[in-house]
């Protein structure tokens, strides 16, 4: 295992509703991770082909034709779109966890695939609940295919979540007692709270970071923090142009915080793209769990523990 690895957190605008395009993109950010060094890239949630934001501002009838489109547009895992990519991956020798819209038939999920320096799929897992607005688009995850989300890799224990599954509890501590050491926080673009109108500060950047630097101090791992960040052209390409609650360019909050809490890295502008990257070493995470290990000497599993069933559940059964 390498005793100083370099992590990156791609803060970066997806290509909009275009599957070519969103390929393009994420070879170009792999290969200029592999270019510089990186080991391990955390990629956004659903970066192809982005988030479509417009499903929280706009009614379900309103945003049909972009269904349409953006369901023609998502990413198969087994097919020649994947293949460029882990192609990318294997050249740049590094390990990637990619945040997807995957197509599975005719049903969509909100998936991460962990791509090894090999090229190789690793790992994949799709999210356990679509948050609120999201459910009219994609499918829950099941069993294994969603629970088990870290993997061994050259550079340490990977794990990743997407989005509000940081604010799920016992996923997180599933997560925990995998033994993960890098944690891979795939987030879509998220934006200051608009004045005079009742929203969520959980649904903010900053609400959401705070989320990320308490995973790292109660998991004592290193968090990688990946997000979308939106320009004028993507607003347009949604149909938000003057919603209250998206502002451009804007909506990334990428960041990288040690196994304490601290922040590694200064955060990049809102609107700013790029990859933020953090040189670190795993042994660190000792000083932590040396006083917080929440599944080893800081727990009462006598007391309080965790059921957890990784059978996935099918639609049809055959005697």
């Amino acid at each position: 295992m390498s005793e100083t690895i370099k992590v990156g957190a791609v803060q970066a605008e997806p290509a909009w509703l275009d599957l070519p395009e969103s390929v393009k993109k994420v070879t170009s950010l792999v290969e200029k991770a592999g270019k510089d060094g990186v080991n391990v890239l955390g990629f956004p949630e659903l970066f192809v082909p982005g988030y479509p934001w417009s499903i929280w501002t706009e009614p379900y009838l309103n945003n049909t034709g972009m269904f349409h489109e953006y369901m023609a547009n998502s990413l198969v895992k087994e097919s020649p779109e994947m293949d460029q990519i882990r192609e990318a991956v294997k050249k740049a020798g590094i390990f990637i966890v990619l945040g997807y819209s995957e197509r599975d038939g005719d049903s969509l999920y909100i998936a991460q695939s962990f791509i090894d320096p090999t090229g190789t799929i690793a790992l994949h897992r799709r999210k356990i609940k679509p948050t609120g607005a999201e459910r009219a688009i994609w499918g829950e995850g099941h069993g294994e295919e969603t629970l088990i989300n870290v993997a061994d890799s050259p550079f340490g224990r990977i794990g990743a979540l997407n989005c509000w599954e940081h604010f799920q509890p016992l996923l997180r501590y599933h997560e925990y007692s995998q033994g993960v050491d890098i944690h891979i926080a795939g987030w879509p673009p998220f934006f200051a709270k608009p004045e005079n109108i009742p929203t969520l500060y959980t649904s903010t950047g900053e609400g959401d970071r705070l989320a990320c630097q308490f995973m790292a101090m109660e998991g004592a791992c290193f968090v990688v923090v990946s997000t979308q960040v939106m320009s004028d052209k993507g607003r347009e390409k949604l149909k938000l142009v003057g919603s209250p609650h998206v502002r451009t360019p804007g909506g990334g909050f990428a960041m990288i915080f040690g196994p304490d809490g601290t922040p590694l890295v200064d955060p990049m502008d809102p609107g700013e793209e790029g990859i933020l990257t953090a040189e670190i070493q795993l042994s660190t995470i000792d000083y932590a769990k040396q006083m917080l290990d929440v599944v080893g000497h800081y727990s009462r599993p006598d007391l309080l523990s965790l059921n957890v069933n990784l059978k996935t559940a099918k639609p049809v059964h055959y005697a």
